[in-house]
């Protein structure tokens, strides 16, 4: 019997808590959202689609945190525009690119684009929204009459003192529109206001909707309970000892008296090369990007395969052809069924062709997908479906563009490249030789073991890898190229007898 999928195990979990199950992920648009932040909301989607499987109504959101304040001028951000915009929300900072209501929205627009491609379908909770229609009121009146005992929470699981000064909300100052830097002086949980001093200068009084945000450790838990959460996946800096789900879960029980939800612990997705991504770092490969070179359900199967705890490397070069053949072969086949079942994003359809052959394939064929048709039929690949290597082939084209190794791009010439001409008499030997003994329907390995057999033959003349770069020469105007014989078959014996001939009988 198979192991039981890991989302399958925490639907399980969170079924036996009698709650309504409520999965909900958040991101906080500070930058770009990158495949390292698909981990989240791929975790909440398949524990989701798990508990729909059984029959249980549950819901599905994603916070987007754009109510945080801007931390600090990233690298990609302008220091002369976005310097003196430090502290203040993200969604009340002007949009990078002038086309979205703010900056938040600009990093957000996109990702909810790629959610949509990736099938995942959530509710969408703005914190700017959330604040400033009082659906966090109650949980900031709780939190500043509890104001002492959160401290205590705080000071003893994290071993941190917390200043006399200290408050669980920080107003948003009118006057500077900064979260950061303001002081809690007072609150009227009748008026729901709070007094604060801004280190601007400023002072007054601001409405608990819409005037400031609870602080992080706080903020959570209090969105557990104005939303109703059962079950967050997050990522390993919330999970350690004293970290934030530590302190979120007592603060839930003894200020909001409500259980905190099941916890999904997950690892982060690092990028071959660069390790961890992180937007301010811009150390990133965009969800949008990814989605370019890999098939959606590529994407949600290289997170659903592995448990959460597990630490994953996005390889955007070769190992993610290895990836997508991974998947072709588990859907032909009908392994990894569940995995399977929890990455359908609509519309994959198994090739059967190694992924790397098709690319090289396709270059051969400039990308007519009739004569990549011909060529795979020809080399042992009958009965391809068309639309699913037209598809395919979608994502081949963009990989080349962006990460696939130099070695393994190339250009079939329509004329003999001048280089050819270079060539010298050794090396035009035996392209005519190898052109004149070439017949159709040789399959890749004849002609691989005609090309050594005619190399070994003039090993006296020149040196074998002086002859294989003459084949490249001729057809590709470089010396090197995919693997001979099998390349010569993709082309066909017509093409190749005549530009084989062609660089044989070319004048120096």
């Amino acid at each position: 019997m198979s192991e039981k999928h890991w989302a399958d195990e925490a639907a399980e979990v969170v079924a036996a808590t009698g709650r309504l199950p409520v999965v909900s992920t958040g991101i906080s648009p500070s930058g770009e959202i990158h495949v390292g932040n698909l981990r989240e909301v791929v975790t909440g989607d398949a524990i989701y689609r798990a508990l729909r499987d059984r029959g249980i109504p549950a819901k599905f959101n994603f916070v987007c945190d754009n109510f945080d304040p801007l931390r600090r001028v990233y690298p990609f951000l302008d220091p002369v525009v976005y310097g003196p915009l430090v502290g203040k929300p993200l969604s009340e900072i002007p949009c990078p690119c002038g086309d979205h209501r703010s900056y938040g929205e600009h990093f957000l627009a996109p990702f909810l684009e790629s959610l949509r491609t990736l099938r995942i379908a959530v509710e969408v909770v703005r914190a700017d929204e959330l604040y400033k229609s009082g659906a966090m009121t109650e949980c900031i009146i709780a939190a500043l009459q509890s104001r002492d005992a959160v401290a205590a929470i705080l000071e003893a699981l994290t071993g941190k003192n917390v200043e006399p000064e200290w408050s669980p909300f920080n107003p948003l100052c009118p006057e500077c529109g900064r979260v950061t830097g303001t002081r809690v002086r007072g609150f009227s949980s009748s008026d729901r206001t709070v007094d604060y001093s801004c280190a601007c200068g400023a002072q007054g009084r601001v409405p608990m909707a819409g005037g400031g945000k609870l602080v992080w450790r706080i903020d959570w838990p209090a969105r557990w309970k104005a939303l109703g959460v059962t079950v967050e996946p997050f990522g390993k800096d919330h999970a350690t000892r004293g970290g934030s789900y530590d302190t979120g879960a007592r603060i839930a029980r003894e200020v909001f008296d409500i259980e905190p939800p099941v916890p999904v612990g997950y690892e982060w997705i690092g990028l071959k090369g660069m390790g961890d991504m992180s937007s301010s770092k811009g150390n990133v490969l965009s969800i949008a990007a990814a989605l370019e070179i890999a098939p959606p359900e590529v994407l949600r199967y290289m997170i659903l395969k592995e448990r959460p705890q597990r630490k994953l490397t996005f390889d955007p070069g070769l190992a993610l052809l290895q990836l997508v053949d991974q998947v072709d072969d588990a859907s032909a086949q009908g392994r990894d069924e569940r995995a399977l079942q929890l990455s359908t994003a609509g519309g994959f359809r198994p090739v059967g062709v190694p992924f790397k052959h098709l690319v090289v394939v396709a270059q051969a064929a400039r990308f007519d997908v009739p004569e990549v048709i011909r060529i795979l039929e020809r080399t042992g690949y009958a009965g391809v479906d068309p639309a699913a290597v037209a598809d395919r082939l979608r994502f081949a084209r963009r990989w080349l563009e962006t990460h696939a190794p130099e070695a393994l791009r190339f250009e079939v010439l329509d004329e003999l490249p001048e280089v050819a001409r270079e060539m010298n008499a050794a090396q035009r030997r035996f392209l005519a030789t190898l052109a004149d003994r070439i017949a159709p329907g040789m399959t890749g390995d004849e002609i691989h073991r005609l090309i050594y057999e005619l190399a070994s033959s003039l090993s006296a003349e020149a040196r074998p890898a002086e002859l294989f770069e003459a084949i490249y020469v001729a057809i590709l105007g470089r010396s090197q190229g995919p693997r001979a014989g099998w390349f010569l078959a993709f082309l066909g014996s017509e093409f190749t007898k005549r530009r084989l001939g062609e660089a044989a009988r070319a004048a120096p």
